[in-house]
């Protein structure tokens, strides 16, 4: 693990304790440097090893010769007339991501992003616009964490921004990147790392089925899937990825998981209401009876417009009468509260800029232009 080149250094933001604990065996220390490290890291937002001070001066001087501790450069930061935070951070590449911070109260749930740019192409979305890039890296991951619990007054040993839920929903699908965004979450809900409840760490999918089954072996986080639709017809235009993973297939790996999960938990699925598209109440009854069969609870989200997309948001009205039908029919459904669109950061309008590798912004805005 220790590398032999004295230029490349090992980042050991991203390392969870497990890869901490190795890190220093291998370099002839005892196991328990690592929760030492871990705890400076992430309780105290501490990158300098010389302010590690329960560690020797050998040891500190060690370190730096071997690894660093960095997270991404950021490179913009706008706050909201409601007061979201959003954090535009370059990684390495030359592409950069978004993170957005969403107070309530005393508490505040962070959105965090997985990819530069996204694999997917879901046509209500403004990342899948922006074409896609590459995997972060778990580091790059829990370092949009790291930046956002420092963003307060910084005392030490405090989360001045109370981040009391991490939600993987921004740039990106996080089940394509299923190693390094599993490391980032078992970072956020370790003890030394950022504390946070399996049960408020969620994951969303848009549907990769197979990583579903697979998180489920690895990992106890909670779990959301953007579904937007009733049926594989409608589903198939607007989250593409259904045309390999169909709705029925969606929902038994969700049973699943939730068979793993135990302990009463629910799976939040995530509907996205388009004028004249999804958002009929002949939809709503068809979402009804779908669900039958899946404990969960559904998020309604009023869509987010952002530049040259077809789409429209559902009136207030249409949305109001979407979630009766779903209240009529014994489900808990609430109507997500749009934050942080007047620098969008809303739901749907992370785009980042993305050294895109498919050419699909470029096939995107001359389709808009024709």
């Amino acid at each position: 693990m220790v590398t032999s080149n004295p230029k490349a250094k090992i980042n050991l933001l991203g390392m969870t304790i497990g890869q901490l604990e190795a890190f220093f065996l291998e370099l002839g220390e005892k196991r328990f440097r690592g929760s030492q490290v871990m705890k400076w890291m992430h309780h105290y937002g501490v990158s300098d090893f010389n302010d590690m001070t329960n560690m020797s001066k050998a040891l500190r001087l060690q370190l730096a010769e071997v690894a660093e501790i960095r997270g991404p450069e950021i490179v913009e930061q706008h706050t909201s007339e409601d007061g979201t935070k959003k954090w535009v951070v370059k990684i390495e590449g030359g592409s950069s991501v978004e993170t957005v911070l969403i107070p309530d109260g005393n508490r505040a749930t962070l959105c965090v992003s997985s990819q530069a740019g996204c694999a997917l192409d879901c046509s209500f979305c403004s990342t899948g616009k922006q074409g896609f890039n590459r995997n972060l890296s778990a580091a790059e991951i829990i370092g949009q964490v790291w930046i956002a619990s420092q963003s307060g007054s910084n005392r030490a040993g405090t989360n001045d921004q109370n981040i009391s839920n991490v939600v993987m929903m921004g740039m990106g699908e996080p089940l394509l990147n299923f190693d390094n965004a599993v490391n980032a979450m078992e970072i956020m809900m370790h003890d030394l790392g950022y504390g946070i409840s399996k049960r408020r760490v969620t994951l969303s999918t848009a549907g990769v089925v197979p990583e579903i089954d697979h998180l489920g072996e690895v990992s106890d986080v909670s779990l959301a899937i953007s579904l937007h639709a009733p049926n594989d017809e409608l589903r198939n235009q607007l989250v593409p990825i259904n045309r390999k993973y169909p709705i029925s297939e969606l929902i038994a790996a969700c049973q699943r998981y939730l068979k793993v999960l135990g302990d009463r938990r629910v799976i939040t699925v995530e509907y996205t209401l388009i004028e004249g598209v999804n958002d009929q109440l002949l939809h709503a009854r068809e979402l009804a009876k779908l669900l039958r069969p899946l404990p969960c609870k559904i998020n309604l989200i009023p869509f987010n417009p952002f530049p040259n997309t077809p789409y429209r948001r559902s009136s207030r009205k249409a949305v109001l009468a979407f979630q009766q039908v779903l209240a009529d029919a014994g489900y808990t459904a609430t109507v997500r509260v749009t934050r942080g669109d007047d620098i969008a950061a809303a739901c749907g309008q992370l785009v980042g800029e993305v050294q895109d590798r498919t050419r699909r912004s470029e096939r995107y805005i001359t389709a808009v232009r024709l």
